[in-house]
């Protein structure tokens, strides 16, 4: 059963299921995590099947769609964040950390190669963790009585956060050589501070990757054919696509966002790097939706 403490969002709990019906908010659901708690089975990813066991975990993003296929009773746990959740918050949610939120999502959304969905922890411990935080969660809905907002958002702040870093945000296939290993790191150590351009300096790269600072560019730009400065303005630029198709934010707040001067030289850098405007491409996805 679905409850909704937080607008546009809900919670679903079923208790050793030999069948699953079809979910009534897969054309409305944004984003979710689904915990198999016990049993066993398939379940159908936007045509692949993969086998789910006790405490396994899969993310779905807008578009997917999947089928569960017990072969034993099964207990899951799934939390929902539909459509509307990131486009015009209601006033309910307005003391949320959604933007915070999203940005734990984005690298789910901008991750090409995870095609099923499955989470691979980097240590059983996290899969543990996180399977306690979930059942915290489920179990504050479930309390009606004393359900405190501030367990709920910050429960879901750590599911996010643990969530996000198993995820591998790799946009390039890149070989298993020890260099490429070592650029794998400067990558995803700009992932994870694009927001923070203080630590994207050479220097403080440099400095973190123990690599001289005249030596860093050109041992970046060898491996990925681009200098550091524009990968990092191709991946802000990217999310920026993110925030276009996803959320409402007014294009002066994408701006800040991304550290650039204003709304005029964030729509003069996407349409270099896009070829339109930033009005001409929300406006064609309104067109498509």
């Amino acid at each position: 059963m679905a409850r909704t403490i937080i607008e546009n969002m809900l919670i679903q709990h079923y208790s050793k299921m030999s069948v699953f019906e079809f979910c009534q908010y897969t054309s409305i659901r944004f984003f979710e995590i689904l915990h198999f708690e016990e049993g066993e089975g398939c379940i159908k990813i936007n045509g692949n099947k993969v086998a789910y066991y006790p405490n396994t975990f899969f993310v779905f993003v807008p578009d997917d769609v999947y089928v569960v296929e017990p072969s034993s009773a099964t207990t899951t746990t799934t939390i929902k964040f539909l459509k509307s959740f990131f486009t015009g918050p209601s006033q309910a949610n307005v003391n949320l950390p959604i933007n915070n939120w999203f940005r734990k999502i984005e690298g789910i959304l901008n991750n090409e190669s995870h095609q099923l969905r499955e989470l691979d922890f980097q240590s059983e411990s996290d899969k543990v963790n996180l399977a306690s935080l979930v059942t915290i969660l489920h179990k504050e809905y479930l309390n009606k009585q004393s359900n405190d907002i501030l367990i709920v958002e910050n429960s879901l702040s750590i599911i996010l956060q643990m969530i996000a870093r198993n995820i591998r945000q790799t946009t390039t296939e890149i070989s298993s050589t020890p260099q490429s290993s070592k650029i794998q790191e400067i990558i995803d150590y700009i992932h994870s501070h694009i927001y923070e351009p203080e630590l994207l300096t050479n220097k403080v790269l440099a400095e973190e990757f123990n690599i001289s600072e005249n030596y860093l560019n050109q041992y970046f730009k060898k491996s990925m054919d681009m200098s550091i400065k524009k990968y990092k303005l191709n991946y802000k630029l990217k999310l920026v696509e993110t925030r276009l198709k996803y959320t409402d934010l007014h294009f002066s707040e994408i701006a800040s966002e991304f550290s650039f001067t204003d709304a005029s030289h964030l729509n003069k850098t996407f349409l270099a790097y896009k070829g339109m405007t930033l009005g001409c491409f929300r406006a064609g996805l309104n067109a498509k939706n």
